[in-house]
């Protein structure tokens, strides 16, 4: 079973984590590929795993309803334990209601005793829209945590208000019971005139700081989130406000009460193209979340992942454009004017690429290439752009007008040193730099050939580099 993980005859899409007696339970929308025998809709499936490497497929969830149902589509919710029994609050969509006037969207709720065997509430669906103030057909993605200063159960909800420009009228909805069954709708938690709407909501604690994450697909197609000390705000957002870039989306978080970690998923894109459309879907990806001082959140690679990439490969360096200075594994380059390129070995199908790079004054790009072919006109690229001050993952070749495959911005000093770590698995990527920024991506038409490093308009170095494959 993969790291990375997507069921066998289809995709995940927005997982909803829940950490119970040394297990997190990853239920997930599940699209299936082939729709023709499948049918309409998308349940809800589950796994668990302790280690984000092994995982136990336990099967169907939720079963969607039927196109007279509700829940015909079942959109992303929370499980949420209170007082020995374990709920799920989930969005019921669909599509075919708003053609007859009815609520496209509504809240609905499933209970169970073991988190394996689901009921369905006989009530449902248990909350509409209030039309008064808000929208009728977005109501959706219900997260519930416990309110101890209010002594109520409050539940936030993606929704829009019905005044505004059409693109800006997005909120976080907030609603409150004190026994799970009567809600009360109350005034948005979250109002900023900023989005279309905030999908799949997601509220924790960590020491000082409330976070507020939620994911957008208006402004960018991106996962955000917002700080505060106060549930009443103001909630502002970092420099960096996103944990990785346009791969990773509808993160939702979860904590064993030590470690707190963001499932998302990096979708697939269409015709297994490089630039085929971003599609609905994909593979499960994990980071681990750390608090800086300041409050700001920033990502790592969850350490159980470096048990499972642990085999060895040793690299052979060659340099073959430019003039390299080689020791004990290292290497450097100054290459002021010209690009210079040294291959490191041959890439397996899954590994882990670890190196340190350090730049000097104006180098105007330095970073990895992999799976390149020998002539080196196929590759893919990870390059630091000091001057930029941002980090980005591009193909080759590709035409002059096509953007970075994505693009993240980065402080980069000369004087500091840049680590950066990438695991591959098949057409999934997942790079973290300083354990600070993740950049997931997709890589379909190179799927074979060497990794090395290169500099382009400066000088580098790069020390510590590391193949590592996993078990055979």
């Amino acid at each position: 079973m993969p790291v990375y993980y997507k069921p066998t005859d289809g995709w995940t899409g927005d997982f909803i984590p829940f950490y119970w007696n040394g297990e997190y339970h990853l239920f997930y929308l599940k699209d299936y590929r082939d729709k023709a025998n499948h049918g309409e809709g998308t349940p809800w499936f589950h796994l668990s795993t302790r280690d984000f490497i092994h995982f136990t497929d336990h099967g169907e969830a939720i079963p969607r309803g039927t196109e007279l149902e509700q829940d015909l589509y079942i959109f992303t919710g929370c499980v949420y334990e209170h007082q020995g029994l374990f709920h799920i609050f989930y969005t019921g969509h669909n599509p075919h209601f708003r053609k007859a006037g009815k609520p496209e969207q509504a809240v609905m709720h499933a209970t169970s005793r073991d988190l394996i065997h689901w009921e369905k509430d006989p009530a449902n669906p248990i909350l509409y829209a209030d039309t008064d103030r808000y929208e009728l057909h977005d109501w959706r993605d219900p997260f519930i945590f416990w309110n101890e200063d209010t002594q109520e159960h409050w539940m936030l909800l993606a929704a829009r208000v019905k005044h505004g420009a059409n693109n800006r009228r997005g909120i976080t909805v907030l609603c409150a019971s004190k026994d799970l069954i009567h809600w009360e709708i109350r005034d948005p938690f979250w109002e900023p005139g900023l989005y279309f709407t905030h999908e799949c909501p997601d509220l924790f604690r960590m020491g000082d700081y409330w976070y507020l994450v939620y994911s957008t697909f208006s402004e960018r197609m991106i996962t955000h989130y917002r700080m505060s000390t106060s549930l009443e705000g103001p909630w502002t957002a970092p420099t960096n406000d996103s944990f990785d870039g346009r791969a990773f989306y509808a993160a939702k978080t979860a904590s064993d009460g030590m470690r707190r970690f963001a499932f998302g998923w990096i979708p697939s894109r269409t015709n297994e193209e490089d630039t085929g459309s971003w599609n609905w879907g994909g593979n499960l990806v994990v980071h681990e979340l750390q608090q800086q001082s300041d409050g700001v959140l920033t990502v790592c690679p969850p350490v159980e992942l470096f048990g499972h990439f642990n085999r060895t490969i040793a690299i052979n360096p060659q340099p073959e454009v430019g003039e390299w200075t080689l020791h004990n594994g290292d290497a450097s380059a100054e290459a002021t004017d010209s690009f210079a390129w040294c291959r490191m070995g041959h890439m397996p199908g899954s590994c882990l690429i670890e190196t340190t790079i350090r730049f000097s004054d104006n180098t105007r790009g330095c970073g990895l290439l992999l799976r390149s072919d020998e002539s080196i006109d196929h590759y893919y690229m990870l390059r630091l752009e000091p001057g930029r001050q941002c980090v980005l993952f591009e193909r080759s070749p590709r035409p002059g007008d096509e953007p970075p495959i994505i693009e993240r911005p980065l402080l980069l000093d000369s004087a500091k040193p840049v680590q950066l770590r990438m695991f591959v698995e098949g057409t999934v990527i997942v790079a973290y730099v300083n354990d600070e920024i993740a950049l997931s991506v997709r890589g379909y038409e190179h799927r074979t050939g060497d990794f090395g490093v290169f500099v382009a308009e400066g000088a580098a170095s790069f020390s510590r580099t590391e193949l590592k494959g996993v078990p055979e």
